[in-house]
Formats: structure tokens, C-alpha cells, sequence
């Protein structure tokens, strides 16, 4: 399981109601199915990922997330989670809002474009950042909005978004003392739990 997956585990609770916006093949949901005992709904665009989310006992929706989350009644859930797709919305802003409204509490994770290697990349190279944690070219890429530690944090402000927690996952695909420390500049993928 991916290491961002496993960081986030702990802020859910036994027996809630999750909702993963992206849930790509299902492991969350059947993780915490049968860890956590949760009952959950994963929305999900990609047809093999679908595919893959049923043969795990998931029980998934094909959904385009840039169409919204009217289909769900306010505070439906005690958990909404959206793991690295915050990036390849239209309105990143507007998700985050219906996050907020469906769910008591919501986690979204996403990759730090102000890690150093990022920037030191388009600083030397003057190209789009290409590495193991962002695999495509600027003109391949799923990624729309470009997002920093920081901008998450000021947008949070922005909208009176609480953090409920946060943490960096580092180059080594674990936490670190050092990344924790300088979040923007260390941390490659970034993991908030934030509510209204």
C-alpha cells in the first residue's frame, strides 16, 4: 500500500462512513473494510480501476469528480478522503468545498510541487519537473493545478478551512524529521486532515 494510504489510516475511525473521491483500485477502502470495519463508497473515472475496486468488495460509483458531489446529502459521511487527485481538478477550490459539506471530516493528500528537486529541476534544467514521484512530461501529465504546501495552507485560511493534522511524506516515501521541519521545501507528497 502506498505509504501516504497507510499515514492516513490512523485519523479514521472504527465503524465510520467513508467516502474516497479517486479511489483508484480500491485498497483503502478494502483495507479499512476489513481493519476498521467502516462502510464506504469509492467514486472513481477509470474503467480498469472500477473493475479492480469490485473484485476487492468496494463498493465504487463511476464519477467524474469535476462534476461536483450534489448526489450526496450534507454531512453524509463522518470521512471524505481524496488521495493524490487534488492536482488533476478543474476547480480544486469547489471539491474542497463539497468535501467540507458531505463530510464531517475530510483528508486530501497531494504532491508537493515546491519540493527542492521540483524547483531545482525547472531552475537548472528549465523544463517541467519529470522524477519518480512526477512521471510525466508537461504535456502528458494528469496534473492541472500545481499546488505547494503553501498554497494548500492559504487556501485553507482563505476559506477558514481547520488543519486538523498534517504531515509530509519525504524522498524516501516515509516521514522524516527534517521534512516535517521544513514541509514546503522536503516534503514530495503533502497529507491533510482538515474539517470545517
Amino acid at each position: 500500500m502506498r505509504f501516504d494510504l497507510t499515514l492516513i489510516q490512523p485519523w479514521i475511525k472504527e465503524g465510520c462512513r467513508v467516502l474516497d473521491l479517486g479511489c483508484g483500485d480500491g485498497t483503502l477502502l478494502a483495507t479499512l473494510a476489513q481493519q476498521k470495519n467502516v462502510s464506504s463508497i469509492g467514486l472513481e473515472i477509470d474503467a480498469d480501476n472500477i473493475n479492480l475496486a469490485l473484485a476487492k468488495g468496494v463498493n465504487v460509483i463511476e464519477h467524474d469528480l469535476n462534476l461536483g458531489l450534489g448526489n450526496f446529502r450534507d454531512n453524509s459521511f463522518d470521512m471524505v478522503v481524496m488521495t493524490l487527485a487534488l492536482q488533476t481538478l478543474r476547480y480544486p477550490h469547489l471539491v474542497i468545498d463539497e468535501m467540507l459539506r458531505v463530510g464531517k471530516e475530510c483528508i486530501v493528500t497531494f504532491p508537493n510541487f515546491g519540493h527542492w528537486r521540483s524547483r531545482w529541476y525547472l531552475g537548472q534544467r528549465g523544463r517541467m519537473p519529470v522524477s519518480k514521484f512526477l512521471p510525466y512530461t508537461w504535456y502528458d501529465t494528469p496534473n492541472i493545478h500545481f499546488c505547494t504546501v503553501k498554497d494548500f495552507e492559504a487556501l485553507c485560511a482563505d476559506k477558514q478551512i481547520r488543519i486538523l493534522n498534517s504531515a509530509v511524506i519525504g524522498a524516501e516515501n516515509n516521514q522524516s524529521p527534517l521534512a516535517d521541519r521544513f514541509p514546503n521545501l522536503l516534503g514530495v507528497t503533502a497529507v491533510y486532515h482538515i474539517s470545517k
